[in-house]
């Protein structure tokens, strides 16, 4: 069947969090209220509307639907979908892509764009993504999503509308462009990656990977393959500053409920009811 993949959902605010993260299975996630969506491990069927996508890293539970996701669209005969991944990723994804046509005999249409860390990626008006680099076993990227607002300069305030008007067509800047990041996305990083984009930890909501939380696992081999561990969390418990961590991406190792029992035991609190465990 095309809706039996695993799909857990959040609303925060305005826009709702969709997806589910397996360590070594499956990654994928999306916004539907902004239109795209991170990762594309699996690709649920309802996900296929989601127009563009930001991929972490070239890790096949990160990547491996991207063919599926892109033959969807075509077969429901919707547009093209947009897709910023790593640069190095793209030609060896082309290449997989025109191996698909060719056994698939049909075409696959899709525009990939390269991301960096330090590109600024232009949605719309009222939104851009910003991109930094993180720690993992090979290239890879967090993004965080801009909310951007124009605020009237100060010293233009006081001045009546149609001043205002005809300095806005005189060519002058009037306004300010205020930032708030909205969301921020880590993928798959050792906690060295989190900490090189602050603004991770000012996100209204972050996604983070949790892949460890058992105390008998070695945090220096865990950050050596690029993945986190529940004390990377309590270390940094200060510096959250969101309103929502959603934590996923567990390793196959535990149960669900062990998860939620180590967790739990080490953060009674859930960092003040912050953390969501996404299990």
């Amino acid at each position: 069947m095309v809706h039996n993949l695993p799909v857990k959902t959040l609303v925060h605010k305005d826009f709702c969090i969709e997806g589910y993260s397996r360590a070594a299975v499956q990654t994928y996630w999306r916004i539907p209220e902004l239109k795209l969506g991170f990762d594309l491990g699996a690709q649920p069927w309802s996900f296929m509307g989601t127009p563009t996508w930001f991929v972490s890293h070239a890790h096949m539970d990160h990547l491996a639907a991207l063919p599926v996701y892109v033959a969807r669209r075509r077969m429901m005969k919707m547009d093209p979908p947009v897709i910023y991944m790593p640069e190095h990723v793209i030609e060896p994804m082309l290449r997989i892509l025109r191996l698909f046509s060719r056994l698939d005999r049909g075409r696959l249409p899709c525009e990939l764009r390269p991301a960096a860390p330090g590109d600024e990626i232009e949605l719309s008006r009222e939104h851009v993504v910003t991109v930094s680099a993180t720690t993992h076993t090979v290239p890879s990227l967090g993004y965080v999503l801009w909310e951007r607002r124009k605020k009237l300069k100060p010293e233009f305030l006081d001045l009546p509308g149609e001043k205002i008007r005809d300095l806005r067509l005189a060519g002058t800047e009037i306004t300010d462009e205020l930032r708030f990041p909205r969301l921020a996305y880590l993928g798959d990083s050792a906690p060295a990656g989190l900490d090189a984009c602050e603004a991770m930890f000012e996100a209204e909501v972050l996604i983070t990977e949790l892949t460890f939380v058992a105390k008998g696992h070695r945090k220096d081999k865990i950050h050596k393959f690029g993945h986190m561990h529940l004390d990377d969390l309590l270390e940094r418990r200060d510096r959250f500053h969101n309103e929502l961590i959603i934590a996923g991406h567990f390793s196959t190792r535990y149960h669900p409920r062990q998860i939620r029992q180590c967790v739990e035991q080490r953060l009674p609190d859930m960092l003040d009811g912050r953390l969501h465990l996404w299990i």
